[in-house]
């Protein structure tokens, strides 16, 4: 993996942290159910541009 793909990784990594830890910490006091499912649907979306990122490269 190149060095800008590591760095692209770790973020991912940091957002998969962000949606087990922020539910149970942040927004415990969010008696919703959509308080959680936003967070995880925002947490999800930038996943999915990041892997874009990384892979739009791929195969040049």
């Amino acid at each position: 993996m190149k060095e800008n793909e590591w760095k692209w990784a770790l973020t991912i990594f940091i957002i998969i942290l962000l949606a087990y830890i922020l539910p149970y910490t942040i927004i415990t006091e969010v008696a919703k159910w959509y308080g959680s499912l936003l967070l995880w649907i925002v947490l999800t979306l930038t996943v999915i541009i990041i892997n874009y990122f990384i892979t739009k490269n791929w195969g040049k």
